[in-house]
């Protein structure tokens, strides 16, 4: 007995010590948790962006010198050579318009293959060359906005106004460009939400086509590298978790020749419409119209007029609006879809190219709330 007494001993005092140990090597040696995964990226666009697009190169090999590794573009597409290594997968489809990928939806297939968290959207070239008007072009963002927030509602977004170009082919496309660009920050701003924000990314100012393409509308190497030196501050803010500022408010303009000037008017219906001169050039001028709510309740929508003292005229379509009427210098406007509801004290701008010749007087403008 006394000795089965001592052998039961032993091995309890043997089944403890071992007890110990396991939990000495647990503590002593936790586990590892898993790297965390990389942010996935997609370049999305047209030609521009993929054929080659080398623009990525340049952004890629950027952001790894930077110190931002953990990073990887996402696309169905492959990489195209630009003569260094670098992450190339990508959505850039080669005469692709805006308008078609939205009507076609062509981009829900490429998001579930990629889940993208970022998306590098430079879009519009090919909708512009083949004369789609920037509230069509803009309907077309919102509805591929939509589709990248139900593949991820978190997703950012970051938006180019787009480089501008000159085609022997379309002599109306530089002022269609600028059309587009000019609407762009309101409309983000419309979209832009604190879980899914929408960065405006400012690459037309700086981007000439005579030096930065080779044919009017591709980025040579020196456009490629202003593109790419354009994305990054842009999207390291992103992948940093600050929150960069949406980008210009008022777009491309040309360069003013005499100060600005403004004639805001009293309001009307709870509507106050303010004018100002953006730009001015020999026969021709920029125009921005401010609308602001200033009464207590929600507006649907709303109506602006203006009437030009000098002759002045707008013969193109503005952007952030809608013309309902044009009698000579007398011009009346409408809210886009986008932009006709305001909340108290809230504003929309519309924008647009104009003639004018001798004098350029601002004019006697108005407005109402709907």
């Amino acid at each position: 007995m006394h000795t089965r007494a001592r052998v039961t001993a032993l091995l309890a005092t043997a089944l403890l010590t071992a007890v110990v140990a396991a939990g000495s090597l647990l503590v002593a040696h936790p586990a590892v948790s898993a790297a965390p995964a990389p942010t996935r990226i997609m370049p999305l666009g047209d030609s521009i962006t993929g054929s080659p697009g080398c623009w990525r190169a340049l952004l890629w090999n950027r952001l790894q010198s930077a110190g931002y590794t953990n990073v990887d573009f996402v696309g169905t597409l492959p990489p195209q050579g630009c003569g260094v290594p670098y992450d190339g997968d990508n959505e850039g489809h080669g005469g692709i318009l805006a308008t078609t990928m939205a009507d076609q939806n062509q981009l829900p297939p490429w998001l579930s293959a990629t889940r993208p968290d970022i998306v590098l959207m430079h879009l519009g070239t090919n909708d512009v060359w083949s004369g789609r008007s920037t509230e069509t072009i803009l309907v077309a963002f919102g509805k591929l906005v939509d589709q990248m927030r139900a593949s991820n509602p978190s997703i950012r977004i970051l938006l180019a106004q787009i480089i501008p170009m000159n085609p022997s082919s379309c002599p109306d496309c530089g002022n269609r460009v600028v059309a587009l660009n000019n609407a762009i920050p309101a409309w983000a701003a419309a979209r832009s939400t604190a879980q899914s924000p929408i960065v405006v990314v400012d690459q037309w100012t700086g981007f000439t086509t005579a030096t930065d393409t080779g044919d009017g509308v591709h980025p040579n190497a020196a456009g490629d590298q202003k593109m790419s030196d354009q994305w990054f501050p842009k999207l390291t803010s992103v992948l940093t978790g600050a929150t960069p500022t949406t980008g210009p408010t008022g777009g491309p303009t040309a360069t003013p020749t005499r100060t600005p000037t403004t004639a805001p008017t009293g309001p009307s219906g709870g509507c106050s419409a303010t004018y100002k001169v953006v730009g001015e050039w020999q026969d021709g001028f920029q125009g921005e119209l401010t609308i602001r709510n200033t009464g207590s309740t929600t507006s649907t929508g709303w109506t602006a007029r203006l009437v030009f003292p000098n002759g002045q005229t707008i013969p193109g379509a503005p952007w952030g609006a809608v013309v309902t009427a044009r009698n000579g210098s007398d011009i009346s406007l409408r809210n886009e879809s986008y932009n006709g509801r305001l909340g108290p004290n809230a504003t929309a701008t519309a924008g647009f190219l104009g003639g004018w010749s001798g004098t350029n007087g601002a004019p006697a403008v108005s407005c109402a709330l709907t």
